[in-house]
Parts: structure tokens; C-alpha cells; sequence
């Protein structure tokens, strides 16, 4: 079952694409200072302004921090990720969205120790054990994050919930977020339940 999940939630790879080297943060910093493209590619990822808040003591190079739903015309909804046992009660209390509901998924995070190339979330759902969609969003690349920038909001795009009677129910998702080396920064499995209405 573990290596099904695995195929589930791997990657879209794009044929041709080649990693390029890694590189530290100070490499990035110091490569070719002159070239006016590359200087703005990098303040866009942050590199060089401000305190690098990387933890030592910690190798994670990604810390989600929290996930929340944002749903139109309504409070969003956070889940602290930070608090213990924050994930593992995603799985017990799945979300309720009302049928044909716009909402959307946000993230935040934090990076830490170097570049982190591609970050992406990966999500596949299920119904009954029966796989209905699998979801790839790409997140971005991102320098450690600093006194000037402490952490980075993803907001993903917004969705539909199905609507009609054979629709409702609850569902059930595997999530990962993971990059460029393939790194798995949080799997975890959530659900949720369209519903009616609200409660």
C-alpha cells in the first residue's frame, strides 16, 4: 500500500528538465553581481536582505506552519500545524464544505539552511478507496527566511466544490509537500465532507 501512495502522489515530471547545480545562499548572493535579470531573481527569492532565521539545531530545510481554507464570504479556516499533534488530528476532523462552495487552500511556511528549488504540494483524493483527483500545485523556490521576510504565504487556486446529491459525502486526501530533490517536507492525510450546508 505504501509504495501505491508513493505513485500517487509523485511528481509530474517535464521531460528535458535538468536540476542545475546547488548552490549555497552566499554562492547565489556573489554570482554575477552585474547582471541586472539575475540581481532581480534574486531579491525575488530574498537572498541577501536581512537575518537568516535558520534553526541549527533543526535539518529541515521546509516547516509548514499552517494550512487554512479560505472559503468566500466566510471566517478562514487555520489549522496551526505547530501545535503538537496538529497533523495527525487533520485525518479525525475532516473540513465541511457546502456543495458548490468557492474556496481555496492556503499554506505558510518557513525555509531554512538554503534554496529550496521547486517547491510543489501534491494531493490525491479518494471516495469509497477509489482515487476521483489527484492536484499538483506549484509553490515556487525560496531563500531561507529572514528577520525581514519570517515566513512565506502560498495561496492556491480557488476551486469548486461538486454540488448534488451523489457528490456529498465525505472524502479522503493524501497531501504532500515536497521539491525539486524530491525531498518530503509533510505527508499527511486530511478529509473533508461536502455537505448541504455549513453545519
Amino acid at each position: 500500500m505504501a509504495s501505491n501512495i508513493d505513485d500517487d502522489l509523485a511528481p509530474t515530471r517535464t521531460e528535458g528538465f535538468k536540476l542545475g547545480d546547488k548552490k549555497t545562499v552566499e554562492e547565489y548572493a556573489k554570482l554575477d553581481q552585474n547582471d541586472e535579470s539575475l540581481r532581480r531573481w534574486k531579491e525575488s527569492l530574498g537572498i541577501g536582505s536581512g537575518k537568516d532565521l535558520s534553526d541549527l539545531n533543526d535539518p529541515r530545510r521546509a516547516i509548514i506552519l499552517s494550512l487554512g481554507l479560505e472559503v468566500e464570504g466566510r471566517p478562514d479556516i487555520i489549522i496551526d500545524l505547530t501545535s503538537p499533534g496538529a497533523v495527525e488530528a487533520l485525518k479525525k476532523k475532516p473540513f465541511t464544505i457546502k456543495e458548490g462552495a468557492t474556496f481555496r487552500m492556503k499554506a505558510t511556511f518557513k525555509v531554512q539552511h538554503e534554496v529550496l528549488s521547486g517547491l510543489k504540494y501534491i494531493q490525491v483524493v479518494k471516495r469509497h478507496g477509489v482515487k476521483v483527483s489527484k492536484d499538483e500545485e506549484m509553490i515556487g523556490s525560496f531563500s531561507p527566511s529572514t528577520a525581514d521576510k519570517p515566513f512565506h504565504e502560498k495561496k492556491f487556486a480557488w476551486d469548486e466544490a461538486p454540488s448534488g446529491m451523489i457528490a456529498r459525502g465525505k472524502y479522503d486526501v493524501v497531501s504532500k509537500f515536497t521539491d525539486d530533490d524530491a525531498g518530503a517536507h509533510l505527508l499527511f492525510e486530511w478529509s473533508f465532507e461536502i455537505k448541504k450546508s455549513w453545519e
